[in-house]
């Protein structure tokens, strides 16, 4: 059996549909949500979804092993981060090479970057008049939104789309695409 943990700052949708996704997997398991926001509504998904939880502080997270301890203590596999917003830490990275995978609202190298996040991403699309946005799946290296790119999917952005129209857009291609994309990137 494969156990990821998911971190998520946030509301959490894409982790519970992961969760959902992976309940009756043969081979993959979701074993731990971990957030840096003790009020983070991806904790009470998790929780009601029999999914155990962890929340961290930056000193956990940067300056100790207590996070770390917490993924072996779970024996996780595969990281994924789905709405995560600190930059991964060094000793995370060495226990996790090529394992931890994130989920962009767009489509990278385009609004890429520390700052670069949610709404903040729509926005920027729709004043840009872009014609089309999509999400990126990929590796995570030292930097934000680097990494081998595992998977782009695209929608078309329309002249009447609102920052929400497309946000809501992104958010499908995210239902659709991620789980699958890390069955495909786990090996299974």
């Amino acid at each position: 059996m494969t156990h990821l943990a998911i971190f998520a700052s946030g509301a959490g949708s894409n982790a519970e549909n992961l969760i959902r996704y992976f309940k009756q997997h043969a081979h993959i398991r979701i074993g731990l949500v971990l957030s840096n926001c003790a009020t983070a509504p991806v904790l009470q998904r998790a929780e009601k979804l029999g999914v155990p939880t962890c929340v961290f502080n930056k000193t956990d997270f940067y300056h100790s092993d207590a996070v770390l301890q917490k993924l072996r203590e779970y024996r996780i596999d595969y990281i994924i981060l789905a709405g995560f917003l600190w930059l991964v830490p060094e000793n995370l990275l060495a226990a996790f090479p090529h394992r931890i995978i994130n989920i962009h609202p767009a489509l990278l190298p385009e609004y890429g970057g520390k700052g670069m996040y949610g709404m903040r991403v729509h926005r920027a699309v729709v004043a840009n008049a872009d014609k089309e946005t999509g999400i990126t799946i990929h590796r995570i290296d030292a930097e934000y939104d680097r990494g081998e790119i595992l998977f782009q999917a695209r929608c078309t952005v329309l002249p009447h789309d609102t920052p929400e129209t497309v946000a809501a857009k992104v958010h499908e291609l995210e239902y659709r695409y991620l789980p699958e994309t890390i069955e495909k990137s786990v090996g299974i």
